[in-house]
């Protein structure tokens, strides 16, 4: 039987988003589960496989036109044997979770870290592979980050490869951080934003944002987005001091790499990328090198949340094909 759909999964923290793609590069099902990081990685495979299992259901797919099962992990992975080396928002550290996986189906299991997994997919289907040296950037909980050298996805000597988010940028404590703790998500991911923002509306108990915390308990990325078009100050201060780091950051990776492209996605872009962009943009611009920050297209991501999805489809024919 033809090997004619692939099916991708999108591993978080809280959830799992599972989609079945035909070869026609369609998604014709999606299925959302939750998780429970707490009851351990094992029953984070349970979900997995429930999810693969509720889209087999819905779609009537024969498992043997499945090429294969793509499953996306936001830590550092070995995709040639499946082994999860840290996957901090998961809380597993050296865990196989392609054997765990495995061992549900009979359809093959390959595994990448998230946000490579989201540049296999807009590397394909938003630039039609017609691009060479590129870095893809996910700006949200945390801040991840993938390499694309010389049209090829750049994993590294160990796999650790585009691990932007943990870059040190600040040694002297900015921002209210210690030194050590100084790196790139701690200070412009949205946990770090709206961090900052709680600390200052508590000196400003008739803001705005007060009700917001107190009904949900933490300022999600649209919710940040209502506040900084409204024109909230303390919003709009912490938006444009990450937007600030985000642009000198992406300028100086660009100084030491020459890239021809820089793609943005993750929730904070996707709320409110019309605001971000061309504050990110123009920091860019004062921070990289002349010369190599001439050529470079700044772009948001229109796969959005759909990028590590339609990445399964290129990670099946990198190591199946």
């Amino acid at each position: 039987m033809a090997k004619n759909h692939v099916i991708s999964v999108d591993l978080g923290g809280t959830k799992i988003l599972s989609a079945m793609l035909n070869l026609d590069n369609e998604i014709i099902e999606r299925v959302k589960v939750p998780t429970d990081i707490s009851k351990g990685p094992k029953y984070i495979v349970e979900c997995i496989a429930e999810s693969v299992n509720e889209l087999l259901d819905k779609t009537s797919v024969n498992q043997d036109s499945i090429k294969a099962v793509c499953l996306g992990v936001p830590g550092t992975v070995n995709p040639h044997t499946g082994v999860i080396a840290v996957a901090p928002n998961l809380d597993i550290v050296d865990f196989n979770i392609k054997t765990a996986l495995q061992k549900w189906f009979d359809i093959p299991v390959l595994i990448e870290n998230d946000v490579n997994l989201a540049a296999l997919g807009i590397k394909r289907f938003e630039f039609n592979d017609d691009v060479n040296n590129m870095i893809v950037v996910f700006v949200g909980t945390g801040i991840g980050g993938a390499l694309i050298f010389n049209g090829r996805l750049y994993r590294g000597s160990s796999f650790y490869a585009g691990e932007i988010g943990h870059m040190r940028v600040s040694s002297k404590g900015e921002f209210g951080i210690s030194p050590k703790d100084s790196t790139f998500e701690n200070i412009a991911s949205r946990t770090a934003i709206v961090n900052s923002i709680i600390e200052d509306i508590k000196e400003d108990k008739k803001n705005e944002l007060n009700d917001v915390v107190k009904d949900k308990g933490k300022i999600k990325s649209k919710a940040l987005a209502n506040a900084v078009k409204s024109g909230n100050k303390i919003a709009v201060k912490h938006v444009n001091r990450a937007c600030t780091v985000i642009g000198t950051v992406l300028g100086s990776i660009t100084t030491l790499t020459n890239l021809d492209t820089i793609v943005l996605g993750g929730g904070v872009v996707e709320a409110m990328g019309d605001y971000v962009l061309p504050l990110i943009e123009e920091s860019f611009r004062n921070s990289v090198l002349p010369e190599p920050g001439e050529h470079v297209k700044l772009v948001v991501t229109k796969l959005g949340d759909d990028a590590p999805l339609y990445g399964g489809i290129s990670l099946a024919n990198e190591f199946l094909d």
